[in-house]
């Protein structure tokens, strides 16, 4: 497994054996719930990622914030890693535990504080369902509008953690844009709060900061988000195209008319086929792609931006347009989109989903040249993707149990970040860093960057105990991958901790 954690390179170096980190934490937090034997374990050893697997030393289930903030006082006393899981829905490794760390499961912290209609807000537990705030909110007339594939599932925390997105993220934006306030604990278990219910709050915007830190600078127990009023009507088109550049284009022309969609989503014809098989969303078979765009607001000009999609549509050279002619339907069409993933699995024992993002201009080009990887590798790719934004989920479908075929859809999979960032994108647009994509960060990003990126680390997180070897590489391991130059085998700042 290639990417597996290295504590020798990446992390803390482990001075500690499991028993008496174990017979400390019992000691001073006999209430918290402590998992050490190998079959307890063993549901933990992965996040959504199931491709890399390792067994935690210990799993710390906590019920209390009492309990979590004595648990990081101990573990930052003895030198013990913690990382943070939430719902484990997570698709780049990010709550991917450690050999020698506790992995801190936040999945207890269930509980809506507080919905406040009159200001549209939410106070949440980080274990709330990202789905269960809209269920919440439904009597008011209001929802939380990131809405990602894994809405059922996964839970506020994670998607802070991992700057989540979603179907709707083009018109309404990502988690960071829909979050007001988050209170969390630090890697000594001393509380902070980033952000505040107001519209602004003073000093640096710390709270952005937090979004997408993938648990390396605390752990969250809090979260404010927005609500928003529920549109008055929401209608869905789909089209069809008997080729994908042409799907591709249509994206940015239907941008440059002026219409910002509510949704604007694309699969391919492997995708469209699998999904079709296991929802019957009535896609068609013989197309090349589609687009579901869909669009909200007052029923005047949804009419309107229906009529100018449609136009858009047609001179793109869609071979058909259909709309949804209920809310009934409307949700069959993104039956499909939001059970693409499952869907794919469905084709082959194994798939690697990437996830990265381009200039919507570069659409066409992008799939063109994963057409092609897929052809020199051998390896079937489905592309389902966020194409509003340019977010694309390349499936990479492959067999884990032949000889090698891991290593090649790794293989074709960096390849396809490495295009996104040539494209002027970048290598994750929701999903995260976490283990998969550390080595495409040293592509993304130069050395100065990088070592920025570690003196924050290091402002919150001194030890580097907090999900080491995650999100942020070593110059070093940049250096080996050699993707970055390293002037005279020497590093940039050395004096700064490495992670």
């Amino acid at each position: 497994m290639s990417i597996l954690y290295d504590e020798a390179i990446d992390g803390p170096l482990a001075t500690f054996a499991k028993t008496d980190v174990l017979d400390d934490l019992q000691q001073h937090i006999p209430t918290l719930t402590l998992l050490h034997r190998e079959e307890d374990l063993r549901p933990f050893e992965c996040d959504g990622l199931a491709a890399y697997r390792v067994l935690p030393m210990l799993v710390a289930i906590p019920a209390t914030q009492d309990e979590v903030q004595a648990l990081l006082k101990r573990c930052h006393a003895l030198g013990v890693p913690v990382v943070t899981r939430g719902a484990g829905t997570g698709l780049s490794g990010g709550a991917l535990p450690l050999e020698r760390g506790v992995l801190l499961v936040m999945s207890r912290f269930q509980h809506i504080i507080n919905i406040d209609p009159d200001a549209r807000t939410a106070r949440l537990q980080p274990g709330v369902r990202n789905l269960a705030i809209s269920e919440a909110a439904a009597p008011y007339g209001l929802y939380y509008a990131p809405d990602p594939s894994s809405q059922i599932a996964c839970s506020i925390g994670g998607n802070v953690a991992e700057n989540a997105g979603g179907v709707h993220c083009l018109k309404y934006g990502l988690t960071v844009h829909n979050v007001m306030r988050v209170d969390i604990l630090t890697v000594e278990g001393e509380p902070m709060t980033l952000g505040a219910e107001a519209l602004d709050a003073p000093g640096f915007d710390l709270l952005a900061l937090l979004n997408g830190s993938e648990g390396m600078l605390g752990v969250i127990t809090e979260i404010t988000v927005k609500l928003l009023p529920r549109p008055e009507v929401a209608k869905v088109l789909m089209a069809s195209f008997d080729d994908v550049e042409k799907a591709g284009q249509a994206v940015g022309s239907i941008i440059a008319a002026g219409i910002i969609p509510g949704g604007l989503e694309m699969m391919d014809r492997l995708a469209i086929q699998a999904a079709e098989e296991f929802v019957q969303a009535g896609y068609p078979l013989e197309a090349e792609a589609i687009l579901l765009c869909e669009l909200d607001g007052v029923l005047a000009d949804v009419d309107d931006d229906c009529d100018t999609v449609r136009e858009v549509l047609e001179k793109a050279g869609a071979t058909e347009i259909r709309q949804a002619r209920d809310d009934a339907e409307r949700a069959v069409f993104w039956s499909g989109r939001k059970n693409a993933f499952p869907a794919v699995g469905r084709l082959s024992p194994d798939y690697y989903c990437m996830d990265g993002t381009i200039p919507r201009r570069e659409l066409p080009r992008v799939l063109n040249d994963i057409a092609a990887l897929s052809r020199e590798s051998g390896l079937r790719i489905a592309n389902v993707f966020h194409a509003g934004d340019g977010n694309m989920h390349p499936l990479i479908l492959f067999d884990a149990n032949r000889e090698g075929e891991l290593a090649l859809a790794e293989e074709v999979g960096g390849k396809i970040l490495e295009l996104c960032v040539a494209a002027g994108g970048s290598i994750t647009g929701e999903h995260g860093v976490g283990r998969e994509k550390i080595n495409q960060m040293c592509s993304q990003f130069n050395g100065d960057e990088i070592t920025l990126f570690h003196a924050v680390k290091a402002a919150f997180d001194p030890q580097g105990l907090l999900n080491p070897g995650k999100n942020i590489p070593t110059l070093a391991r940049c250096a080996e991958f050699g993707a970055m130059h390293v002037h005279n085998n020497e590093l940039a700042h050395p004096d700064l901790p490495r992670f």
